[in-house]
């Protein structure tokens, strides 16, 4: 039916899409890492596990439209104050991204492309500590959305502290 004209008007040729672009280009693991640094003495050992877990983002613009997005997740298990293990991923992705306002753009980096990515990390951080000799460890969900809120007030923060300095600083000359 492509070829076929209605009402003898002419077929309508492929047209960019218009309006924003979101796309999944590529999702892998970039770097993974394991150690049970105290093993096989911490198997041993009795007590409440205390786990640490820190998380980084890094984004990196490849072309206008393609973006990398790097989720870091560490997760660190300490036992009787001996390390039992250190999980470490660095999950990727490559992101189509266009046709948004800059506000936008950085909102979908820091909340929609890491919510994606999560769950990828997060499978695989539980199946380095498994195959590490260790109880699984369920990751629970992080809220992104709260994460970018305070990214947001860290920015403006900062932002208000740099101007204030600069007026400071006019001030002084």
């Amino acid at each position: 039916m492509s070829d076929e004209t209605l009402n003898g008007a002419a077929p309508v040729a492929d047209a960019q899409p218009q309006g924003p672009l979101f796309t999944v280009e590529k999702l892998y693991v970039k770097d993974l890492s394991f150690e049970a640094p105290n093993a096989p003495q911490v198997f041993n050992e009795q007590g409440q596990p205390d786990l640490q877990m820190k998380l980084n983002q890094k984004v990196q613009r490849l072309a206008d439209t393609a973006f990398e997005v790097s989720l870091g997740i560490t997760l660190t298990c300490t036992l009787n104050g001996k390390t039992a293990y250190l999980a470490e991923v660095e999950q990727c992705g490559v992101f189509g991204l266009g046709g948004m306002e800059d506000h936008i753009l950085d909102a979908m980096l820091g909340i929609q492309c890491p919510n994606i990515l999560y769950p990828y990390a997060s499978a695989a951080v539980g199946q380095l500590i498994t195959a590490g000799g260790f109880p699984p460890f369920p990751m629970q969900p992080i809220n992104f959305d709260a994460l970018y809120g305070e990214t947001l007030r860290q920015r403006s923060e900062q932002q208000a502290g740099g101007e204030l300095a600069n007026a400071e600083i006019a001030g002084n000359a």
